[in-house]
């Protein structure tokens, strides 16, 4: 049987085949056996607790209802701080001192997916230990608490405000005189990001801000970023952020309506942390993904780069690994260990509108540092993708193409880890030339690796 949980929690079609409440209830109860066993062998006689918040899609509400309710019958007192982005679950999990976060969120994905997301103790993502240990006690006979040994369920005050207070609680100074845009994907950020970047000082304009349960990801946000770069301008703000359905992620846009990526976030922020004596080793860490315009920009300005599979888990190992404090994906999944235990899109918005205020530097300015190379990436389907890194012939061709391009781009040929395909991923001086260049190795998989 294959592994139930993925790269970021156990995510599916909610209340489908996989996803569906029983599913939840196991996972609860098997996770609260897990914690009660770790507090039983740390010599603690006390309850497990726990902290659990959802991204705002209408099936979260029975998942989460039910994954507290599983918490709660097999001992676990319980904390809901309902629609919370999942940074802010990872926060309150910390800051109250729970040993498990629990966030019900499928991320970016379209508003029928849901997922379940486990945090262990401080916020942080939970081990590939424990979460094994949590899918070994799926289905197990196990003795059900009666009477006072029940958890308990409450909800937080005012988790929403805690957060944003968090969140501005990271800044040196105020970001007042700067109008910003921000997109929330009618998802979690809908209530903390124009909450939080407002009592900042900045004049914020909210779109896509509503919680109906149903609009969440959909044509919004960053995967979607065209209705933002189009109100930044129409609103002449200084600078525009789109977020995804959980708040972690975050794209920009400057004041001419131009996308700014999670490259050239993060290439901005490094450079902060880099220009105040804050970054440690002069270390950033990123995925085999990002752009080679972005290392070439980091090895000028001394900065050095750590590049990880792709995925944010693979990132946050690098980073507590080495004790970076920055580091993320191209896709706006940035992470901020300073102030984050997690990407948080939210964290993102406040600290690069605050290097703008610093240098007094438009966003464009700013993210100019960075010279995107033209970036082709094309999914080659139905090939035999265990063969992508071994194949003799494949080799070969991408060794002559490598050589074509002398140093002025890149390939990487990926199998996907989700997918029965190959991703063919060309960088070169121009789109024409990217584009050539992968289709004829696209091509060479297809005919190389063909089932």
């Amino acid at each position: 049987m294959a592994r139930l949980f993925g790269t970021d929690g156990v995510r599916g079609l909610a209340n489908g085949d996989i996803l569906t409440a029983s599913l939840a209830q196991n996972l609860a109860t098997s996770a609260a056996l897990v914690l009660t066993e770790e507090l039983r062998n740390s010599g603690s006689g006390r309850k497990p607790l726990a902290v659990v918040g959802n991204d705002s899609r209408v099936s979260g509400q029975f998942l989460q209802a039910t994954v507290a309710g599983g918490l709660a019958s097999a001992g676990c007192d319980v904390i809901d701080v309902g629609v919370l982005p999942t940074p802010g679950v990872a926060y309150l999990t910390a800051a109250l001192q729970a040993d498990l976060g629990v966030v019900i969120s499928a991320s970016h994905n379209p508003m029928p997916d849901n997922g379940i997301k486990f945090l262990q103790r401080g916020g942080h993502k939970l081990d590939d230990v424990l979460e094994d240990r949590i899918e070994a006690h799926l289905d197990e006979p196990w003795d059900r608490p009666t009477g006072a040994s029940v958890g308990r369920i409450s909800s937080h005050e005012n988790p929403v405000e805690t957060y944003a207070a968090h969140l501005i609680s990271t800044l040196e100074r105020r970001l007042d005189g700067l109008t910003v845009v921000v997109d929330c994907a009618n998802g979690a950020a809908a209530a903390a990001g124009p909450l939080a970047l407002d009592q900042a000082g900045a004049k914020v304009i909210a779109i896509n801000d509503i919680n109906d349960g149903l609009s969440i990801n959909d044509g919004v946000g960053s995967t979607h970023p065209e209705m933002l770069q189009k109100a930044v301008v129409e609103h002449g703000a200084d600078v525009g952020f789109a977020w995804d359905g959980d708040a972690d992620r975050c794209l920009a846009v400057d004041a001419q309506g131009n996308l700014v990526d999670g490259d050239q976030l993060i290439a901005i922020l490094a450079l902060g942390l880099h220009d105040a004596g804050r970054l440690p080793d002069d270390t950033v860490v990123v995925t085999v993904m990002s752009n080679l315009g972005f290392v070439k920009a980091m090895d000028a300005a001394g900065v050095h780069v750590k590049q990880t599979a792709v995925g944010d888990r693979y990132v946050l190992e690098e980073m507590r690994r080495g004790g970076y404090a920055i580091g993320g994906e191209q896709s706006g999944h940035i992470i901020m260990s300073e102030h984050a235990t997690t990407g948080d899109g939210i964290l993102t918005a406040l600290h690069v509108l605050q290097r703008m205020t610093d240098t007094g530097r438009t966003l464009a300015d700013l993210a100019s540092v960075v010279t995107r190379l033209p970036q082709v990436l094309l999914n080659v389907k139905g090939v035999d993708k265990a063969r992508c890194k071994t194949d003799d012939g494949l080799l070969e061709a991408v060794a002559v193409e490598e050589k074509a391009l002398a140093g002025s781009g890149r390939i990487l040929l990926r199998p996907s880890g989700t997918e029965n395909l190959v991703r063919v991923m060309v960088e070169a001086p121009t789109h024409h030339e990217a584009e050539a260049c992968a289709e004829r190795l696209a091509e060479v998989v297809r005919e190389r690796l063909s089932l």
